[in-house]
């Protein structure tokens, strides 16, 4: 493995932590440029952010176009942001740098996640968490205002307070890859997507500890819960199928087949339907929630990773790694109207409002 000269690396136990020395060139030419009008002051309205994980950018995208119309280089060297979260005002960005590797991979460790303000398009702070830890998947809670990010090498998910940037508390997962993290709506329970160990941690949030650890399946991936926050989703990677977990007796209640191994999940706000990525197929399957069978097929790009769902209900975005692009599906007609350049291996997406 190659280091380069601008950071520096350290052995903790038998994992690389390595702190790179970022430098931003833009920020030196940022505020000359948008006084003389070079650049634009502020991003629009509304606004999808896009990580993308080769090109170690964010993407933003204009809606209304379906174009990209910026990118923000990270300047994390040899490590990488895979997810993203926008504030309550749509003003503010997090990308937590997970690293060089992916779950359960050999590989530098990251430890910081990076504060980035849009309309500007610059990066204005990063938060330290101190070690490396991994850090994956940060969730905003509009009930507590405070930010959740997933640790994964502490087996936490740590607690920031964005309006001070700083680490306020962590609640533990019992549980190794902790890598995705979902909140119920009156945020008071978080659920984990423990990759490895194949299960589902369930988080009491306001009193910091690990109520329970569902054992699911030998591997699984990503987390949704339902709109009436009854129901909790995880993709088994083992067989093709989801996971459909009892929120009040926490544990799997029934399965979904599905037509390949599922990936992100999303449910609609309606309550009626999950959208599930299935990357083998190119495509989403579209779960009826009250039949609990796999309704349709939607083609999408190549390589389907993460799903967001637009907060009007009407369109769902679905990054697509391997052709760099986000597929926009019309929810009404259940077909997918746009793809969306983006940058390489798209995947972590947020809307800024």
């Amino acid at each position: 493995m190659n280091f380069h000269t601008d950071g520096t690396t350290r052995l903790r136990g038998k994992r690389l932590y390595f702190r790179p020395m970022r430098k931003h060139p833009f920020q030196y030419v940022l505020f000359p440029s948008l006084l003389l009008g070079l650049i634009p002051a502020s991003v629009s309205a509304q606004t999808l952010l896009v990580v993308n994980q080769v090109d170690t950018t964010v993407s933003l995208v204009d809606p209304a176009s379906a174009r990209q119309v910026a990118t923000i280089a990270e300047n994390t060297t040899g490590v990488h942001g895979h997810e993203i979260a926008a504030s309550a005002d749509g003003r503010t960005a997090y990308v937590p740098i997970y690293g060089s590797t992916g779950v359960g991979k050999p590989g530098i460790d990251g430890h910081e996640m990076l504060v980035i303000d849009l309309p500007s398009r610059a990066i204005v702070a990063d938060i330290d968490f101190g070690h490396g830890v991994r850090p994956h998947y940060p969730l905003l809670d509009p009930v507590s205002g405070m930010l959740y990010v997933t640790t994964e090498l502490d087996k936490t998910v740590t607690i920031v307070d964005p309006r001070t940037r700083k680490i306020v508390g962590t609640v533990p997962t019992g549980a190794e890859q902790s890598h995705m993290l979902a909140i119920s709506h009156d945020g008071k329970r978080g659920y984990t997507a423990n990759v490895g160990p194949g299960t589902v941690s369930v988080l009491d949030l306001e009193g910091r500890k690990t109520i329970a650890v569902i054992p699911v399946s030998g591997e699984v991936q990503r987390i949704a819960v339902s709109a009436d926050d009854k129901l909790v989703f995880t993709a088994d990677q083992i067989k093709p199928q989801l996971a459909v977990i009892d929120a009040a007796t926490n544990k799997v209640k029934t399965w979904v087949p599905l037509p390949g191994l599922g990936y992100g999940t999303a449910a609609t706000p309606d309550g009626r339907w999950l959208l599930v990525a299935i990357p083998s197929t190119n495509q989403v399957a579209v779960v009826d929630l009250g039949s609990m069978h796999v309704a349709r097929r939607i083609d999408v790009a190549k390589a389907p990773q993460e799903i967001l769902i637009r907060p009007d209900g009407r369109v769902a975005y679905v990054s697509c790694a391997a052709s760099g692009q986000v597929a926009a599906i019309d929810l009404a007609r259940w077909n997918a109207q746009k793809e969306i350049d983006a940058g390489k291996f798209a995947d972590g997406l947020a809307w800024a409002k």
